[in-house]
């Protein structure tokens, strides 16, 4: 975890060029995010992010229907992407942005073939009394650390596959 009381880091390598590890972990996150992983009340049929400063990600029901979950903060491609999360301590999607925290994912690269990924959630509090729940949740073996992991056998999949 981060030294930073109202932060979760974790970080992963995948063996991939940091250009790919960006644009799959944002333009194809449908591809790898864990579909238990959903606050939307309907079947799934994919989820977005929309790859641009003040765009959005969210998902969309088989039925049409929206549920827009973050809002894309800083969008610095191949490196660098932020965005709030906008889900409350009901894991809800949460309205007011001052009670949403933030998620910033920076990709390293290690060498042409290898990147870094680095994930830090941080100013938990601002989702209010209960917030260090949220800070256990998603520093738990199920929660970023699952979805570095989804990520990650993606990116060993799409290797094998280039074979």
């Amino acid at each position: 975890m981060s030294s930073n009381p109202t932060a979760v880091s974790t970080s992963i390598t995948v063996e991939a060029p940091v250009e790919r590890a960006f644009r799959v972990f944002t333009e194809d996150i449908a591809s790898w995010w864990p579909s238990e992983h959903h606050i939307i009340g309907v079947p799934l049929a994919t989820m977005v992010f929309e790859p641009k400063a003040g765009g959005a990600v969210y998902d969309v029901g088989e039925d049409g229907s929206r549920c827009q979950w973050a809002r894309v903060v800083a969008y610095e491609p191949p490196t660098r992407v932020v965005f709030s999360w906008d889900i409350s301590l009901q894991w809800q999607v949460e309205t007011d942005p001052a009670r949403a925290s933030e998620v910033e994912v920076r990709f390293v690269p290690e060498g042409d073939t290898r990147t870094r990924v680095e994930l830090e959630h941080r100013h938990l509090d601002r989702h209010g009394d209960g917030w260090e729940g949220l800070r256990d949740a998603v520093g738990s073996s199920g929660g970023w650390r699952l979805v570095l992991g989804q990520f990650a056998d993606r990116m060993r999949k799409a290797s094998v596959d280039r074979r």
